[in-house]
This record gives C-alpha cells, sequence and structure tokens, in this order.
C-alpha cells in the first residue's frame, strides 16, 4: 500500500467533507427535480391515432416548480444539517448511552489516553464509556471541542495494557486524521435521505390504509389515485436518493481504517498488539442494543462486515470496512 502522510490524509479528508457538503444538496435537489419531472410525464397524456396513450412532461411547468421550491429545499436541508452537525456528540451519546470519564473514575484508562496523546502531540479528546460487555471502540466528534474516544467496559476488561494502547492509538489516528469529520457529514445527509424516505413510505400506508377508495364518486376515485400516483412517485425519488448517498458515503475509502491501524501501532510501538486485539474484538463486536447504521460504522470493526457467504460478500461490497483478517495480517507483518 503506497505511503500516505498524515498531513496529505487531512487535506484529502477535508476536501472530501466540502465535496460531500456540496454533492448531497445536489443529489437532492435531482430528485426533487425527477419528481417533479414523473409527475408532469405521467399526468400528461392524450390517445394517438391508434388509441395508446402517449405521455410527455411539460417541460416549462417542471422548471417553473422546481425554481419555486429550490429555496425551500436548499434552506430546509441547511437548517437541519446545521443543527444535527452542532448536536452530533450528544446525539451520539445518547444512542450508544455512555458516560464522560474522569482521571478518578479510571485512572488506568484516563492516563492511557493522555500519555499517548502526549506522544502524538495532540489535545487530550473526551473519553467516554460504554456499560456493555461487548468489545468495541470508536472515535467521534468534529472539532477540540466534541472529539471524543469511546470505549466499552468489555473491552476495557478483555484487553491488556499494550492491546488496549493500540486501539485508543486508532482511534486518536481516526481524530488527527479528520476521519470523523468526514464521516459524520456523511453520517447526517444520509440520515436526512432516509428521514424524508421514511417520511414518504409512511403517508403512503396512511393512504392504503385510511383512504376512502369505496367511493362511488368519479372524483373520489380520481383524487386517490393521483395521490397514490404522488406517493408513489416520490418514493422512487426517495429510493433513488437514497441509493446514490450510499453509494458516496461507501466511496470514502476504507483505507483510512488501514492508515488508522498503521497510525495506532506507531503510538503504541508494538504492531503485534494491535492485532492482537483486532482478534479479541472479532470474536465479540457490537454494543449492545445499538441497531444504527450510522453508529455502527463509526466502530473499530463493524458487527456486520463478519458474515459470510453471500451476504458477506455484499457486506463486504458495500461495506465502510475492510476484511478484519487483512488488517491484521498487516499487522503482523511488521
Amino acid at each position: 500500500m503506497k505511503y500516505v502522510g498524515i498531513q496529505t490524509q487531512i487535506r484529502r479528508n477535508n476536501i472530501k467533507s466540502v465535496l460531500l457538503l456540496l454533492l448531497f444538496p445536489v443529489i437532492l435537489l435531482g430528485v426533487v427535480w425527477l419528481f417533479l419531472a414523473l409527475l408532469s410525464f405521467l399526468g400528461n397524456g392524450y390517445y394517438d391515432e391508434y388509441g395508446n396513450v402517449v405521455h410527455m412532461a411539460d417541460w416549462s411547468t417542471v422548471n417553473y416548480f422546481f425554481l419555486r421550491a429550490l429555496p425551500w429545499v436548499v434552506g430546509g436541508v441547511g437548517i437541519w444539517f446545521v443543527i444535527a452537525y452542532f448536536s452530533n456528540a450528544a446525539m451520539i451519546k445518547n444512542a450508544v448511552g455512555s458516560e464522560t470519564l474522569q482521571r478518578k473514575d479510571n485512572p488506568r484508562i484516563y492516563n492511557m489516553v493522555e500519555n499517548l496523546c502526549m506522544t502524538c502531540g495532540m489535545n487530550m479528546p473526551m473519553i467516554n464509556i460504554v456499560q456493555d460487555d461487548q468489545l468495541n471502540a470508536f472515535a467521534s466528534g468534529i472539532d477540540e471541542k466534541s472529539y471524543t474516544v469511546t470505549l466499552t467496559t468489555g473491552i476495557i476488561n478483555a484487553l491488556n495494557d499494550q492491546e488496549l494502547e493500540g486501539v485508543i492509538g486508532h482511534e486518536l489516528t481516526h481524530i488527527r486524521n479528520r476521519d470523523t469529520r468526514l464521516l459524520i457529514t456523511s453520517i447526517i445527509f444520509v440520515g436526512i435521505i432516509s428521514t424524508i424516505m421514511s417520511m414518504v413510505t409512511n403517508m403512503m400506508n396512511n393512504v392504503m390504509v385510511f383512504g376512502r377508495y369505496e367511493s362511488n364518486s368519479r372524483d373520489g376515485r380520481g383524487n386517490g389515485l393521483s395521490l397514490i400516483l404522488i406517493l408513489v412517485v416520490g418514493i422512487i425519488c426517495c429510493f433513488i436518493a437514497y441509493i446514490f448517498t450510499l453509494l458516496t458515503r461507501f466511496a470514502i475509502s476504507r483505507k483510512r481504517e488501514f492508515m488508522a491501524d498503521a497510525g495506532g501501532a506507531e503510538l503504541c510501538g508494538n504492531p503485534h498488539a494491535l492485532a492482537s486485539a483486532l482478534r479479541k474484538i472479532s470474536n465479540n463486536p457490537g454494543l449492545g442494543d445499538v441497531r444504527r447504521e450510522d453508529v455502527a460504522q463509526l466502530f473499530i470493526i463493524h458487527p456486520q462486515s463478519l458474515h459470510q457467504g453471500f451476504s458477506g460478500f455484499m457486506s463486504e461490497l458495500f461495506s465502510t470496512h475492510p476484511d478484519v483478517e487483512e488488517r491484521i495480517r498487516l499487522l503482523e507483518q511488521f
């Protein structure tokens, strides 16, 4: 693997963060335009000389309504993003049920993080602990005030000091490389799209369950079918947007995990200790009842990446994490 310095990685992640900020709104606006275009295409039709229905979109009307919707879409997404961006630390903390660790609570862990930060010359992040027997750790945050390393009690009790130093060094490298900022930016936008898709799906279900399709009047049937058509088109558009945003998120290089492994091994001075830690974690990864994919992608080992067979192939294809065995193999080469 080609060597990449930390400053190069930081610069690349900063550029990717800006591109994500630009790309996700473009995707969302594209779907809004597609939604209006499909409505126009399916809603305007005439019979040709052979009795076949011919659909034709009114592009001037589509563009008119798109320009009317544009400031509302941009403004709504912008407000949503700002709120989520600056409240991400509290959201993640609540999602995993972690508590902030002070030196008096666990001098062993606190001193370990402090010493590693002094070694690499970085400010010390917050330390959060999750009361959970499973083994996992992750870094999060967007700036010096919110950078956090989270550890489970399971990983603290199962690993020795050398292995823990490797894991903590791995997470500190994520922070130094600005990986956490890039991932949280991605998480927020995917969350926006998935929430909108969920709202449209719920609207569709409500129409199907509570809609008055038994009406014998032509107007009643027409209104019901029109609403169904709008919601179906909306679901299709949201699904397309969700796939594009997922693919964009997955395009974030998995090499960041290899680089974090290399950084952790360098900080602790023992690559084999980190390899041993990864092997132990892979036997019991996860984080209690946390089922949120956006949080799980922050973990040092993603539980779904351990699936076998065809599901394992698909998980690996769309995973944000590389294969654990490959990570261990590279570390044990040193």
